[in-house]
């Protein structure tokens, strides 16, 4: 199998693809270049393109046809950017990965701690040597209702997490896990929204899950509710969760991902315009931390990375099943 990769990170990446392609036998090469249709051409000659968060629209996937690409692999868990309904028209195969959920999870419960805690407002207060109590008061993890919605490997890491804090837990996903049930309860979203003193996002970006965290929604939370999403920016209507924040019906929002960060985030965009006023709106709030799309990264989640983008890839060119084959 002949692999070109794109917008490889030869500080982290490339040792990885080194020792799997080795391993597995694929003849690869790369750029640190981000795919678009300028420099697709690169990839002629190669059955299988691997890319990450680049919006991949038809224009581009019509020239990977014509090129003879085989195989379109996203080394990542989600794969919203990129047209699946072209690519299934023009016999492109899709695949996805997965990588240690214990990234994400590990993430996820440290956003809370700082949200219960405040520990943004307090070291902002410490950077101009305020180091009066007033407005830190924190409360203790233990005594929270987490919400959970999505309860896939990352959600039910989160939860087994959870279950060691000693916090109640409840979860709503569309397909309920015996396993999940020996921690948390599933309950319904009123419910769900309406109980948890914190609540987080694990949940895939869908057509049906567009904006689920909306008005309508935020109106049902407690009072100073705690939102965490470390899954996919459109779940969260932005113009709504400024509006809670403002309100003070949002105590505190921990976002690793935000709408319309395509092109922002993986970029140096330092002394840059953003075209992203309202992640500049987030960001100036003492309540809320933004973090760019990093809650995945660590060393083993990478090397997942790389592995199972190969590894896909490969059993697709030799016709084996794969769950990570987008259908």
């Amino acid at each position: 199998m002949r692999m070109f990769v794109y917008s490889m990170r030869d500080f982290d990446e490339l040792p990885c693809f080194e020792k799997y392609c080795a391993k597995y036998g694929v003849d690869y090469d790369y750029t640190v270049e981000t795919p678009c249709l300028d420099n697709l051409e690169m990839a002629r000659g190669y059955e299988v393109v691997n890319i990450i968060t680049t919006v991949i629209d038809r224009p581009m996937l019509e020239k990977l046809h014509e090129m003879g690409v085989k195989c379109l692999a996203t080394r990542t868990i989600g794969y919203d950017h990129i047209d699946t309904a072209c690519a299934k028209e023009l016999g492109l195969s899709v695949v996805h990965i997965s990588y240690s959920p214990n990234s994400v999870a590990d993430y996820t419960v440290m956003m809370m701690l700082i949200g219960c805690r405040k520990l943004k407002h307090i070291m902002e207060r410490a950077d101009v040597q305020d180091y009066t109590l007033k407005g830190k008061l924190g409360r203790e993890l233990p005594d929270c209702t987490v919400g959970v919605i999505g309860t896939g490997r990352i959600g039910k890491t989160v939860i087994r997490d959870l279950s060691g804090f000693g916090c109640r837990i409840l979860a709503y996903d569309v397909y309920e896990s015996d396993e999940v049930r020996k921690h948390a309860e599933y309950v319904d979203l009123d419910r769900l929204y309406a109980e948890s003193d914190i609540i987080t996002l694990h949940a895939p970006a869908t057509e049906d899950n567009y904006h689920m965290i909306g008005e309508d929604a935020i109106a049902k939370m407690k009072p100073g509710v705690i939102l965490i999403n470390c899954a996919r920016g459109s779940l969260v209507d932005t113009d709504a969760l400024i509006e809670g924040i403002e309100s003070g019906k949002v105590g505190f929002a921990g976002l690793d991902v935000v709408e319309h960060e395509s092109g922002l985030y993986y970029f140096n965009r330092m002394g840059e315009p953003l075209n992203n006023p309202k992640l500049a709106i987030l960001r100036s709030y003492s309540n809320v931390l933004v973090s760019p799309h990093t809650a995945f990264y660590t060393d083993e989640a990478v090397a997942n990375m790389a592995e199972n983008s190969i590894v896909a890839s490969m059993d697709v060119m030799a016709g084996r099943e794969t769950p990570y084959l987008v259908k």
